[in-house]
Formats: structure tokens, C-alpha cells, sequence
């Protein structure tokens, strides 16, 4: 049987990580300690801050976007990865 398509670029994450559709305690564990470097926090507030000021530059708005998109991407890793060791308890 043919594989569905994966409908979000987390979804092809996931199937990355854990090719089986299950993600392994380990590398649960190893996604729960992800994070933003300090650096990248930092630019992310100056860019929120340009943002509401309305004074973004069409390169900074992608960037926001880029930065959006991945935190947007980690946190369902995240909650997958929380899934996982709650079921199993680990």
C-alpha cells in the first residue's frame, strides 16, 4: 500500500526522525531539549519589535516569517515527543 502524502512540513519531519511512525523515546527526548539559541531569541524580539513599529524591511518580514514557521514546527515536534513518553511512560 502506497504511503499518503504528508499534508505539513512537520508531518515530513516526523517521518524523518522516525520512519516507522513512532518516534523512540530517545529521540523524544532528544527533540524535547530543541531550542532557539539566546542569539536567535534575540533577533527575533528585535524583529517583533521592528514589526509593530511597522518599520520591517521585506527581507526582515521573511525572515520573521522563516523564524515563525520553525517555532511553529518544533512546538508540534515537541508536543508529538511529549505524546510519545507519556504513553509510554518514560
Amino acid at each position: 500500500m502506497k504511503a499518503l502524502a504528508p499534508k505539513t512540513e512537520a508531518e515530513v519531519w516526523l517521518r524523518i526522525l522516525h520512519p516507522d511512525d513512532e518516534l523512540s523515546p530517545g529521540v523524544s527526548r532528544a527533540i524535547l531539549g530543541l531550542s532557539f539559541p539566546e542569539r536567535e531569541i534575540d533577533r527575533m524580539h528585535e524583529l517583533s519589535a521592528k514589526a509593530r513599529a511597522g518599520s520591517l524591511t521585506p527581507e526582515e518580514d521573511a525572515e520573521m516569517d522563516n523564524f515563525e514557521r520553525v517555532g511553529s514546527i518544533l512546538s508540534i515536534l515537541k508536543s508529538k515527543a511529549r505524546q510519545v513518553l507519556k504513553r509510554r511512560r518514560i
